[in-house]
């Protein structure tokens, strides 16, 4: 079964529990600035078993200490989704740099 878009409402209202959390070009994006490689690599390990546990996974890059996220559900027809909104609380929750 297909996940169903959230409206812009809906995607407004979960923003507003997400400082820093952006929606841009269908997705909830948000960029980490870390201290250190190392440190973004922990959260990316940490957020990985996150989004495993949930088979929902980011798109995101990495760039030394930078760690750029976007959440979006493919079988939603990339839109974002209640499931999106789910793991981006988690991935906040575990961030220690906002």
């Amino acid at each position: 079964m297909a996940s169903t878009p959230l409206t812009h409402d809906q995607i407004a209202a979960a923003l507003r529990e997400l400082p820093g959390w952006t929606h841009e070009r269908d997705a909830l994006a948000h960029t980490f600035q870390f201290g250190s490689f190392k440190e973004a690599m922990s959260f990316m390990m940490r957020v990985g078993f996150e989004a495993e546990a949930m088979d929902h996974h980011p798109d995101w890059s990495n760039v030394y200490s930078k760690v750029a996220i976007r959440l979006n559900t493919h079988d939603a027809g990339n839109k974002v989704t209640a499931k999106d909104v789910e793991l981006a609380k988690k991935i906040a929750r575990l961030s220690w740099v906002r």
